[in-house]
């Protein structure tokens, strides 16, 4: 693929339904709520808008259950809302990418009924069932990714089926034809409606291993982590057919030009990389969620970015994240002051970043009280639940912060009066100021949208704080400088070249031209673009 194609030189902004605008007065976020706030991701600078599910679903799991993937819950609307939200997302000129749950389905969705209904169904097949093991329990010792065993007996066939999540999310055999072309079809149902891509949840799921084998015991676990982590998931996940599956997807993809296929993988970055298929004929972007796993430190984070570069395969294009539905926001993990280092990080690197919504204002921890508790995880195994990182947007000063009429269903920040988008939006000083500068910066320099990255050595001493490297397109030079460190450092800058200060993360500074070193503050960042007529 060229690179000026639209998702190698855009970002991505991730929007949860459920939590982004309410307009119907049921606290719960909507379809119309995002189109009403379409403006706001236009001005930001973004280029594509990524939809969680809002498909039919009895709400197990907040619609990663899905009863009917050709359908808009009534909770969030109708088509005709999804189609008026396609129709003025583009005339904004941003893409829209839809989350796609092949994996498992609901208990509740017409195929499951059918093949749980006999062992005899059509549909027997489209599941995954298996007897019970000769001491009657289940099949092998495959973990719940939610906790608890992953197989339910089911009582009138006597046999168990196998869900990696939770037990109304039955999983889908994608070794089963039938059930590859029903699902290309979900794809094609919404790509006829102007859809420009699909992010894939859990793609490193779709196969199992064809004999069942038990998965090893894992020497690394530790009581406190999750309970899925007690087995090596070798067996349960991550065969090397699900390659051909997911090149399926994508030859389904190009019958429409340029759309993008995202994969959601959590896995090691020699094992990530595989998913780009041979000859780069899989995922045209397996998710590198690297930075929501490495120790927040100039020199592990310059480790990450060094190893995954190098492991790319010839013409992958890789791509960054720093928070999403499921993990810690970036503010809870490092802190405000660093939540701005991280944004001039994700918005430097080379590759296509994907921001999560609220991320822009500085959205942090939000303490979820007991009685507010949604998530069926943090029920399963308390301590690990996800309720804190999809709380509502903040818009401004408002009741409930202009997110809804009602309460909504989850608590806002304490500080949502001042920590809002109407607050921040004519502040040149704020983190929201930052990141729309950013993404003008990305738009306006070549070298940091589709250019080369290179990382450049440091003494020692700078080292444990610093990660320096460059992006550079042509003759134009960009030089990226992240103080991790809570105390400054006077970096040194090559040869006596001049270099134009672009942006800081403390502001005002853009614009001052300096030459043989620069002092770089505690808790921030700097880009610099080499000014070839001094």
């Amino acid at each position: 693929m060229p690179e000026t194609i639209w998702w190698k030189s855009g970002t991505v902004y991730q929007v949860y339904p459920r939590s982004f605008q309410d307009t119907d007065g049921d606290g719960v976020g909507d379809l119309p709520g995002i189109t009403a706030r379409l403006d706001h991701l236009a001005w930001l600078g973004v280029d594509a808008v990524w939809i969680s599910p809002f498909y039919r679903s009895p709400m197990a799991d907040f619609g990663y259950d899905v009863a009917d993937y050709c359908a808009v819950d009534p909770l969030f609307g109708t088509l005709d809302d999804f189609d008026a939200l396609i129709a003025e997302a583009h005339r904004r000129k941003l893409k829209v990418i839809l989350d796609f749950v092949p994996n498992h389905t609901s208990i509740e969705h017409p195929w499951f009924v059918e093949s749980r209904a006999s062992r005899d169904s059509e549909k027997r097949d489209w599941y995954i069932w298996r007897d019970p093991a000769p001491d009657g329990g289940p099949p092998n010792n495959w973990l719940s990714n939610f906790g608890g065993p992953a197989w339910t007996r089911d009582e009138a066939s006597g046999q168990y089926y196998y869900h990696a999540f939770l037990s109304r999310q039955p999983d889908l055999n994608w070794r089963n034809p039938d059930v590859r072309a029903a699902m290309h079809d979900v794809l094609r149902f919404w790509l006829e409606r102007g859809v420009d891509g699909f992010r894939v949840d859990v793609i490193w799921h779709l196969i199992k291993d064809e004999g069942f084998r038990d998965n090893p015991e894992n020497p690394d676990f530790a009581p406190h982590r999750p309970g899925i982590e007690r087995f090596s998931q070798v067996y349960s996940c991550d065969r090397p057919e699900v390659i051909e599956v997911i090149g399926g997807m994508r030859a389904v993809l190009r019958e429409y030009g340029e759309r993008v296929l995202i994969g959601e993988i959590y896995l090691p970055i020699e094992r990530l990389v595989a998913y780009y298929g041979p000859d780069l004929s899989a995922a045209d972007l397996p998710f590198n969620f690297q930075l929501l796993e490495t120790p927040w430190r100039a020199d592990a984070v310059a480790g990450l970015v060094a190893e995954y570069e190098a492991a790319l395969p010839e013409g992958g294009w890789p791509n960054w994240v720093l928070g999403n539905h499921d993990r810690p926001r970036i503010a809870a993990r490092v802190g405000e002051a660093q939540a701005r280092v991280a944004a001039m990080l994700l918005l430097t690197l080379r590759g296509t970043p994907t921001l999560y919504y609220g991320d822009e204002i500085g959205i942090g921890d939000v303490p979820i009280p007991a009685d507010r508790v949604q998530d069926p995880w943090e029920r399963n195994e308390p301590g690990h639940g996800r309720d804190p990182v999809r709380t509502p947007m903040q818009w401004d000063d408002g009741p409930n912060a202009g997110f809804s009429r009602a309460e909504p269903w989850l608590p806002l920040t304490e500080d949502h009066e001042r920590r809002n988008v109407d607050a921040l939006r004519d502040d040149s000083r704020s983190i929201l100021t930052l990141y729309r500068r950013l993404l003008s910066l990305r738009r306006d320099h070549p070298a940091l949208s589709v250019g080369g990255w290179r990382g450049l050595p440091l003494d020692p001493a700078l080292a444990a704080d610093i990660f320096a490297y460059e992006r550079f397109e042509g003759d134009e030079i960009v030089r990226i400088l992240l103080n991790f460190g809570r105390t400054g450092w006077s970096v040194p800058l090559p040869d006596g070249q001049a270099w134009n200060v672009l942006l800081s993360t403390r502001p005002g500074q853009a614009g001052e031209t300096v030459r043989d070193a620069l002092t770089l503050g505690s808790d921030e960042g700097v880009v610099l673009r080499a000014d070839p007529s001094r």
